[in-house]
């Protein structure tokens, strides 16, 4: 009698735990909700995934909109450059009658305004080589007020670089970053003295990297960006938000005069390059070919019957030159040199540029339908002449 009372109570709390399954399954809201756990039931939420942890600055930047601690980083490190020009002395200053008429007008000093940065301990300033080219005397002004002569070490116009040299005690140098980290988005500040007016930063973002056939230099690679530049920031500084250097602010297109959000800064990393070759050398030696060149364009290429649809095309060649005495003609595409693929003028000047001038390098051109590989003996690129 105990047995069959127990095998009924023990299928009873069988099936009892089976429709409680089903009916918690299939219809929960039928269950009261002290009797289950419905948090435990729902599915769960897709989320998305953080992005990596940001830098200690560009958190707290992204975290209350603020790059106080940027500025406060790279601030010390900018400077103010103050130049002394003199005049072009006039043809006719020593006429009597011009005199009689216009009195005496010697070579009245000029006074140039740019700015700089400190890039290390020893008291070496990148700036532009427009700030200081003609320059006669240049003084350095400090963020805390000091002004010391500073000394020209090396001029590089073909980038627009100049290193100066200051000696003085307890030198804030800013830190180096990487421009080729850089990218279109990435928030950056100005920091330089335009108009004169003191130090001043300004934020913005990076337009764009890499840009080119602006005809401000011979070597372009710049960084554009927003944050304002106006006249006076010239060889300021231009910092990502951890107050790292990035860029060395160089130019504007304006047709105001003033900032209309689309400036231009050389990147840290080719500054960095010429600086030390300057310091060095005092000067920046590239290589050269002695030609001149334009981008291979499509419809040449089909009207000449070319195979390929890429490259520098050769318009002239130095008499006695490297090239021509390679046996490169007016007419051929340059398409390698050195094992690097050319596949504009800009691509050609880089790496010709980036050879040892004494160095013996091949150069893959197309010639109608035929490739050659020809061997030029790498020359010195000639320093361009400096405006008075």
């Amino acid at each position: 009698m105990w047995r069959r009372t127990w095998l009924v109570f023990s299928q009873a709390v069988t099936v009892a735990l089976a429709v409680l399954f089903v009916v918690m399954t299939l219809k929960p809201e039928w269950l009261p909700r002290s009797t289950m756990g419905t948090a435990n039931l729902l599915p769960a939420p897709t989320l998305q995934s953080a992005p990596p942890p940001l830098p200690a600055a560009s958190a707290q930047a992204v975290a209350v909109g603020s790059y106080a601690q940027a500025a406060r980083v790279a601030a010390p490190a900018v400077v103010s450059v103050l130049v002394t020009k003199a005049t072009r002395r006039n043809p006719h200053t020593d006429d009597p009658t011009f005199r009689f008429y216009f009195g005496d007008r010697g070579r009245a000093p000029q006074a140039g305004l740019g700015s700089g940065v400190i890039v290390s301990p020893e008291g070496y300033v990148l700036t532009n080589n427009h700030v200081v080219e003609g320059a006669e005397d240049v003084d350095v002004q400090l963020a805390d007020g000091r002004q010391v002569r500073a000394r020209v070490i090396g001029t590089d116009a073909e980038t627009d670089l100049a290193v100066l040299k200051i000696e003085v005690d307890r030198v804030p140098a800013i830190t180096l970053g990487r421009s080729a980290d850089l990218q279109v988005g990435d928030a950056v500040l100005a920091i330089g003295n335009p108009f004169n007016v003191g130090q001043t930063v300004t934020a913005g973002i990076v337009s764009a990297v890499g840009r080119k056939r602006l005809g401000l230099t011979q070597f372009e690679n710049f960084i554009q960006t927003d944050a304002a530049i106006n006249p006076g920031n010239s060889g300021g500084a231009l910092v990502d938000v951890a107050g790292n250097l990035v860029g060395i602010n160089t130019a504007i297109f304006s047709q105001s005069g003033g900032s209309q959000g689309i400036g231009f800064a050389i990147p840290v990393d080719a500054a960095r390059q010429v600086m030390e070759a300057l310091i060095r050398d005092g000067q920046v030696t590239r290589g050269w070919l002695g030609v001149e060149s334009r981008d291979l364009t499509p419809e040449f290429a089909e009207s000449f019957g070319l195979p390929i649809r890429k490259g520098a095309l050769i318009t002239g060649v130095l008499q006695d030159g490297a090239a021509s005495k390679a046996g490169v003609r007016p007419g051929d595409v340059v398409v390698d040199v050195d094992g690097s693929e050319v596949g504009s003028t800009g691509q050609l000047l880089d790496v010709v540029a980036a050879l040892k001038p004494g160095a013996s390098t091949k150069v893959r051109v197309q010639r109608g339908e035929r490739t050659l590989e020809l061997t030029a003996l790498v020359a010195q690129r000639p320093r361009p002449e400096q405006r008075p």
